[in-house]
């Protein structure tokens, strides 16, 4: 008889070896390479993001010309400084409300909850690209600042370190804000109209357009409990320096305040995120 082992019992007498899934940074990683291309490749949505910020920078800086006061700062430098933190919150707050609306409305949402994706993954991706966007942004109009309107990038590493946390807070906070209001949209048709207005207007009363100064107080409250304004102040300490704090309200920047709104945004948005975020649409129940 022989002693060789079937090959049926060679296979059942084999060690199983689990497969190992790829980790959450890994899938969230591949999944912000694709979120980034699919992006890129909507060339008018693209031309819109990049170019608003830009065209709208070249008209208020040419109708509102000259100086602040006689003083050293221009108004085309204020208005940088301004869509600065009006691009970080367009990356973040605009793009995801309105992406994740959509990914719901056509399903996607629904079919990736019944893949091996961790859902972390699915947001880690989304928040990947916003950073990529939100960078191209801030580079461009600095760039465009520096060239047309004689910003002066700021030589102290203080002034970039306070660049980077009002960066991070401001992007963390309004990514969290974008995802919660994503579910304020009945289809993805509403989408853009539900998210883009609010933000406009926030834009007018948090002084990207018009300087806080000239605004009445009751809108300045209201501008006061969204993170724009902080973010807009924030990122005029870094390239106006201390001549432009004679243009804030109480004449100082109060970046300890703007740390603590921003900070409270993102615990805010963290919570309004676990309690209203939805995988389904409407329609799906």
């Amino acid at each position: 008889m022989s002693d060789t082992v079937s090959p049926p019992a060679a296979i059942a007498a084999s060690p199983v070896i689990p497969h190992r899934l790829p980790s959450v940074a890994a899938t969230g990683w591949s999944r912000g390479i694709a979120e980034s291309k699919m992006f890129f490749r909507e060339k008018d949505s693209v031309v819109f993001t990049f170019a608003f910020p830009i065209i709208l920078l070249g008209i208020f800086g040419s109708i509102f010309g000259g100086t602040l006061e006689g003083g050293p700062i221009t108004v085309s430098q204020l208005y940088t400084a301004g869509l600065i933190g009006a691009g970080v919150m367009s990356a973040s707050f605009q793009n995801l409300g309105i992406g994740i609306a959509v990914d719901r409305d056509d399903g996607t949402l629904k079919r990736l909850a019944g893949t091996p994706l961790p859902r972390s993954a699915y947001f880690l991706g989304k928040i990947l690209n916003v950073l990529l966007v939100a960078l191209l942004q801030v580079a461009i109009l600095l760039a465009i600042g520096v060239i047309a309107y004689d910003l002066t990038l700021p030589a102290e590493v203080s002034r970039w370190f306070t660049f980077t946390w009002v960066f991070l807070l401001g992007i963390t906070g309004s990514a969290l804000l974008g995802i919660a209001a994503s579910s304020l949209p009945r289809s993805a048709r509403s989408a853009t109209a539900v998210i883009s207005m609010p933000f406009v207007v926030l834009q007018f009363i948090s002084g990207v357009f018009i300087p806080v100064t000239e605004l009445p107080e009751w809108l300045i409250n209201i501008s006061s409990l969204f993170p724009l304004k902080w973010m807009c102040q924030g990122f005029r300490s870094v390239f106006l320096g201390d001549a432009g704090a004679a243009f804030e309200l109480t004449g100082s920047y109060e970046l300890d305040r703007v740390a603590l709104v921003l900070a409270a945004w993102v615990a805010g948005g963290l919570v309004l995120c676990l309690t209203t975020f939805r995988w389904k649409s409407r329609r799906d129940g």
